[in-house]
Order: C-alpha cells, then sequence, then structure tokens
C-alpha cells in the first residue's frame, strides 16, 4: 500500500523533538511505501498563529531532511470550506447553537454530583439543545455569542445500530464509541471550525490514507471516525505513537524552550543528534 501522511502542526510555537518524531514517522511511512508526503498547518487559532511560526516550521522540518508537496494548506485560507459542511449538517438537525458560557456550564455541572465525563472532562448538559428556533433568533438578533455543537443524540439515531470501526496500525479493528464526547463544539462564532472538524474534512479532501499522531490524539478518532460518517468520508488507517519526553519523563511543549528544535540548533546539536534522541538514527 501506498501510504498518503501528512504532519499537520499548528505554528503557535516553535517545534520541539517531539514534533520532528512525529513528523519523521509519517514521512518515513509515505517513503517507505512510495507514497506521498503533505504537510499542512492547522492556523485556525489566528491570536496565537504567526507567520513567523510558520516560516520557523519550514526551516526546522528542512533542517531534519523531510521534503513535502506544495503548495501547504493552511486552514485559515479555507474557513468558507467548513462553514458548508457546518451549514449542510445544521440543516440536517446534526448541530445546534449553544449560548452557554463556560462559566455557565461549569455551574450547571457543578449542580450534578453524577455529570458524565468524557475524554476532555465533564458533558456539556445540552442546556440549549431544545431551544425554539424564536428563542434561537432571538439570541442571534442580540449579538450574543455561541458555540455550535453536534448533537451527538440526532447522529447517534442517524447512524442507526451500525458499529463505526477504524483499523489502528499494529492494533487491528477497534470499534468507535463517539457518544463518550457528548455535544461536542464543532465551531464558534468568531471561528468558524473546530479542530476535530477540520481535520476530517482536511484529511479527506487531501486523500490522507494513514494518519500519524501522538497518543494523546487516540481518543479523538472515536468522534472523528463519526463525523467520517455522517460526512460520507473515507476512514483511514490510524498510528498513535508514544509521546516524547524529556530527561524528567514530562511531556515535551512548545513553551519548553529547550527542546525545541530551535534551540537544539542554536546549541550545537546536529541532525544525527536530534535524530538519535528521538529513535530515528
Amino acid at each position: 500500500m501506498k501510504y498518503v501522511t501528512r504532519f499537520a502542526p499548528s505554528p503557535s510555537g516553535f517545534l520541539h523533538a517531539g514534533h520532528a518524531y512525529s513528523a519523521s514517522m509519517a514521512y518515513k511511512y509515505a517513503m517507505e511505501s512510495g507514497g506521498r508526503f503533505i504537510l499542512r498547518m492547522e492556523d485556525i487559532d489566528q491570536t496565537r498563529c504567526t507567520p513567523e511560526f510558520e516560516d520557523a516550521i519550514y526551516e526546522d522540518l528542512s533542517w531534519i531532511g523531510l521534503k513535502w508537496e506544495e503548495p501547504v494548506r493552511r486552514q485559515s485560507d479555507h474557513f468558507e470550506d467548513y462553514a458548508a459542511v457546518l451549514e449542510k449538517l445544521y440543516d440536517r438537525g446534526l448541530v445546534y447553537p449553544c449560548f452557554c458560557t463556560r462559566k455557565e456550564i461549569a455551574a450547571e455541572v457543578a449542580q450534578s454530583a453524577n455529570a458524565p465525563h468524557g475524554p476532555d472532562g465533564p458533558l456539556y448538559p445540552g442546556t440549549c439543545r431544545h431551544l425554539t428556533d424564536d428563542e434561537r433568533a432571538e439570541r442571534f438578533e442580540r449579538g450574543d455569542a455561541y458555540a455550535l455543537r453536534l448533537n451527538m443524540e440526532a447522529a447517534l439515531k442517524e447512524k442507526g445500530d451500525q458499529p463505526l470501526y477504524f483499523e489502528e496500525l499494529d492494533k487491528g479493528v477497534i470499534e468507535a464509541d463517539p457518544a463518550k464526547f457528548g455535544d461536542v463544539v464543532l465551531a464558534r462564532k468568531e471561528t468558524p471550525t473546530s479542530y476535530h472538524l477540520a481535520v476530517v474534512y482536511d484529511d479527506a479532501l487531501q486523500g490522507v490514507s494513514l494518519v500519524v499522531r501522538g497518543q494523546d490524539l487516540f481518543e479523538a478518532t472515536h468522534l472523528h471516525r463519526l463525523l467520517q460518517f455522517l460526512l460520507e468520508f473515507p476512514t483511514p488507517q490510524y498510528k498513535h505513537h508514544g509521546l516524547v519526553s524529556d530527561l524528567k519523563g514530562r511531556r515535551l511543549a512548545k513553551r519548553d524552550k529547550a527542546a525545541t528544535l530551535r534551540h537544539m540548533r542554536e546549541e550545537g546539536y546536529s541532525v544525527d543528534d536530534v535524530r538519535k534522541l528521538i529513535g530515528f538514527s
């Protein structure tokens, strides 16, 4: 099988050794299979993503010897695409506006001793799910802030009794359990998409056949499989790898300057040094 893989960083900071590991693994699968390697900029958050960090990503990936197809897709250039997908889901009753603030949601969750929890914490209690069209129109007219949430109940009803599966490389076929996420946010008033919606759309659009990413995103695959079903997108294979840690066993983060590829380069590390560090020597 010729794999089409991708590395999709957010240009909101400098890449660290963990990014180099993930990108190198995706690149290796593509090259060894005679496939293709794609680079994509997940720059949805326009307040944190900058051209400086995007340029640094190109520099760092080139430094460790990776090459990618051009042009590079920037998600911020395609907000209209995601909005169109959301509109279709909205028309099918699969998405609804939620006007609750984070404070209001936290207060309502706190009142319930048995509030259900998902991979990302307490699930949204569904306060706005049953607002009438008039109530929603009034809130829109007032200019209230809102999020667009997936109506999980409606989505599972559309799925019916049909089980959904995805294949984890080296582990086999896994049945998806998207209900654990509840009515997850797919967009906000000021941001017309979420990571979940954009990544599913872009992977399908770009023909990605193997998604290589960190183990911290494994649970999200359950939700992504449901979105693929609802949008009639193909399901790629997945490879969730272990996370790279520092010498103290802490997960690497962009805020940790010492772990960035730029800092390593400035300190005299060679490409071979970095490749040995991440296990690709």
